[in-house]
């Protein structure tokens, strides 16, 4: 490769040899902190500006939120439908799922994070083994 050096040298300056090398600019991989993880935080609901810090920590994206809305169910409806709508509404923005618990408990997840829900092909199989079975007892 000496001929292409040489070539090189004649039909490059300094300056334009420099230039090749200060084109690129170093970016330092960015390294998430390691110690950082899911948060499986609670929260109650008494009043509708209770959900501030609930919203906070589902844009953040790496708490689990289990929310109480008993007080805020027994005080006030309209005021928990409100509620229960804003949550709902920064859940699905940020990719994140949300289910209820019993009558009192929603629980409200990240993007990487689903909750799990019985799906509805159990129903249906169990009707197809009684169906073999009726099939079964009239031969």
């Amino acid at each position: 490769m000496p001929l292409l050096d040489g070539l090189k040298k004649i039909f490059t300056t300094k300056e334009a040899n420099a230039e090749l090398h200060e084109d690129y600019v170093e970016l330092e991989a960015e390294v998430k902190d390691k110690s950082s993880k899911v948060l499986v935080r609670p929260f109650t609901l008494t009043q509708y500006d209770d959900i501030k810090d609930i919203l906070q920590a589902i844009r953040e994206g790496t708490t689990i939120s289990v929310v109480d809305i008993g007080p805020l169910k027994d005080k006030d409806l309209s005021e928990l439908k409100r509620a229960v709508d804003k949550i709902k509404k920064t859940v699905e923005a940020n990719g994140g799922d949300i289910a209820a618990f019993g009558e009192n408990f929603l629980l409200a997840t990240p993007s990487f994070a689903k909750v799990w829900r019985r799906s509805e092909v159990q129903p249906q199989q169990s009707q197809t083994q009684e169906q073999e079975k009726e099939d079964i007892e009239e031969l």
